[in-house]
């Protein structure tokens, strides 16, 4: 294969022969003289072109590039004056690959996010998306590498599930049944049992039940893949599809559960900030100031921890008002957990043992009968990034806080069975992934830190 621009860049040698391949950025043309910014996607920087005018086809060709043509250059690599690169491709051919229509919708000056999501096919030339993609790739590769080497197994979870883990309903459905002529009980109700899976079916909304399974039989696992939430919510924080990183650990309490959340975000941000340095610098500069060292400052932290209880008590005695009153047994809010990372702790915090109201079915009771044990991760400008808990491993006690929930235990009965055959006390944690690379690379809109978001109103792409 063709070496990338940023090979080139990085170790080609001066003096030889080399070609590339990518989309012009600019063209500058000059009387005797042209160049053109090159680039590929591999990294931030491009290759400049330097055409001269005894080019074959210079004038067929190369006087009518512009933003967005693809073009393949024969050369060789020169030495550049110019600040900020070493080597230049000096062009002993460019052929047209692809040229642009008129109405090519970037152009090299700046364009609104907003904007940019109506072009999803094309907003990833631009240097902030090509920048955050390649942060995401970086992200889940050191996801897969924290994993693989503490022993844990990746665990292919089900899309398509007849349970809800989350008990909250906000489900996509999936049938095969025609929209109005779905066959009826005698009851009136649709009969899903003449469906394809002969049961009602969704979308998942978390591989976190078939985890377990994983868990109880192999002791780590992980699962990391595609997730769905239909909630109609049209915020900066939340899409209908996201991707989800979740593992599980057998014979795990909820301290090792904190102890594994802290090394592998410190693993998954170290290893950014080593790999991704020029996309960082850019974050830095143009998008987020100071992302750099928000991020350098949580792999260097130690995390801070105190109970929920203790929480809702800093958070009464904070000199403000916040939007959302603040009482025991509400749910924490976003500026909440910022007040308390940023303002309370002034780095990351575990937030732990949480009223059970407001926590799932499966988060194991606390002796207290009022809290349960799960936790927060919260990082300073996001909020809440992983959440967690201790998983009741207890059937009897697991068949009550189903019932509390009006779940089915019919529905459930594998995860049920588990509690009767070897059940152990396990753990484990919900990471999305967007929320990850939204934190590490300042991006407002978590819209924008996904090739192509589903929202309300949007699947366009």
């Amino acid at each position: 294969m063709r070496p990338l621009i940023r090979e080139l860049v990085a170790s080609g040698v001066v003096g030889e022969a080399a070609e590339a391949q990518g989309w012009v950025r600019s063209v500058r043309h000059s009387k005797g003289v042209s160049f053109i910014d090159l680039v590929d996607g591999s990294s931030m920087a491009g290759i400049q072109v330097v055409a001269n005018p005894e080019l074959p086809g210079y004038e067929e060709v190369v006087r009518k590039l512009g933003t967005g043509c693809a073009i393949e250059v024969q050369g060789a690599l020169t030495e550049s004056p110019g600040k900020g690169q070493r080597v230049e491709l000096a062009a002993t051919s460019i052929d047209l690959i692809g040229g642009v229509e008129d109405d090519y919708p970037l152009q090299k000056k700046r364009h609104g996010f907003e904007f940019l999501r109506t072009i999803a096919h094309l907003r990833p030339r631009t240097n902030t998306l090509a920048a955050v993609f390649r942060v995401r790739n970086e992200a889940a590769a050191a996801i897969h590498e924290f994993f693989r080497e503490n022993g844990f197994v990746w665990l292919h979870a089900p899309i398509i599930t007849s349970s809800d883990a989350e008990g909250a309903g906000e489900m996509f459905r999936v049938s095969t049944f025609e929209p109005g002529s779905a066959p009826k009980t005698e009851a009136g109700e649709t009969d899903w049992s003449q469906d394809f899976f002969g049961r009602e079916t969704h979308l998942t909304v978390s591989g976190q039940l078939e985890a377990e399974i994983g868990a109880l039989s192999m002791s780590r696992v992980y699962t990391f893949g595609p997730t769905f939430r239909a909630e109609n919510s049209n915020t900066a924080r939340h899409l209908a599809e996201f991707w989800m990183v979740e593992p599980e650990l057998a014979f795990c309490d909820l301290d090792g559960l904190a102890e594994l959340c802290e090394s592998f975000l410190k693993h998954v941000l170290g290893r950014i900030l080593e790999r991704c340095s020029e996309d960082m610098d850019f974050f830095d500069q143009r998008i987020d100031k100071g992302v750099r060292a928000r991020i350098e400052h949580v792999v260097s932290s130690p995390f801070e921890r105190m109970t929920y209880t203790e929480a809702i008590s800093r958070l009464e005695q904070a000199d403000r008002d916040f939007e959302f009153p603040v009482s025991w047994g509400v749910d924490l809010q976003s500026e909440h957990e910022r007040h308390l990372t940023e303002e309370v702790v002034g780095r990351p915090l575990v937030v732990t043992d949480y009223p059970e109201s407001i926590k799932a079915f499966y988060m194991y009771r606390n002796d207290d009968g009022k809290t349960v044990r799960a936790l927060d991760v919260l990082v300073p400008r996001i909020g809440e990034i992983v959440g967690g808990s201790q998983r009741e491993h207890r059937e009897g006690v697991l068949r009550e806080r189903m019932a509390a929930s009006d779940l089915d235990p019919e529905r459930y009965w594998w995860y049920l069975d588990l509690r009767r055959h070897g059940s152990v006390p396990h753990a484990g944690f919900g990471l999305g992934f967007e929320r990850v690379v939204q934190f590490v690379t300042g991006m407002a809109n978590i819209r924008d830190v996904i090739p192509f978001p589903r929202v309300p109103g949007s699947a366009e792409f």
